[in-house]
């Protein structure tokens, strides 16, 4: 009669370890996804597709009445004090300006500051952030001239040490504004 070697129990093998390893840390990750989804939620997106695109005419308008007017803005942020000032040539001088930073990805990060003339220089425009902002940004311009308004708009990479020239690139998408 041949002898029969006793199998060794489940637990005392390798692949059952492997094998329950690779199944735990599939539901681990799955579970922290599931938790990072329902904690961060996606932005909604604009279901009236038509409105939005007839949006980008009026915008065009702001931003050719800006070439008209041949606006070019000198845009330099203070670290230290907060100071953000603002020099702005061309044909227009509106006694404030509106300045957004967008932040393109992180809505929270997005800064709206109003700057006021400056009543010593002409066409200085003077304004305070509260907080450091730094990295791509979406920087738009607003101004008045008349009863219509004008916009400048640009990507740029903002930092505290480098001066933003704001009307010296068209818009992508709006090359034929130069007509």
């Amino acid at each position: 009669m041949p002898a029969t070697t006793a199998a060794s129990p489940w637990y005392k093998h390798l692949w059952p370890w492997i094998i329950i390893v690779i199944l735990a840390c599939s539901v681990t990750l799955t579970l922290s996804m599931v938790t990072i989804a329902v904690n961060n939620p996606d932005n909604l997106v604009n279901d009236n597709y038509y409105e939005a695109g007839k949006g980008i005419n009026r915008s065009l308008d702001r931003e050719r009445l800006a070439q008209t007017l041949q606006l070019r803005a000198k845009l330099h942020l203070d670290e230290l004090t907060g100071e953000v000032e603002l020099h702005l040539t061309g044909n227009s001088g509106p006694a404030t300006l509106e300045l957004n930073l967008i932040s393109p990805t992180q809505p929270e990060k997005d800064r709206k500051i109003v700057l006021t003339r400056s009543d010593s220089e002409h066409g200085r425009y003077i304004g305070q952030v509260t907080d450091k902002v730094e990295g791509r940004r979406f920087v738009e311009l607003l101004g008045v001239e008349g009863n219509n308004t004008w916009r400048m708009f640009e990507e740029e990479e903002v930092s505290h040490d480098k001066d933003l020239l704001l009307g010296d690139e068209p818009l992508q998408g709006a090359e034929d504004l130069k007509k």
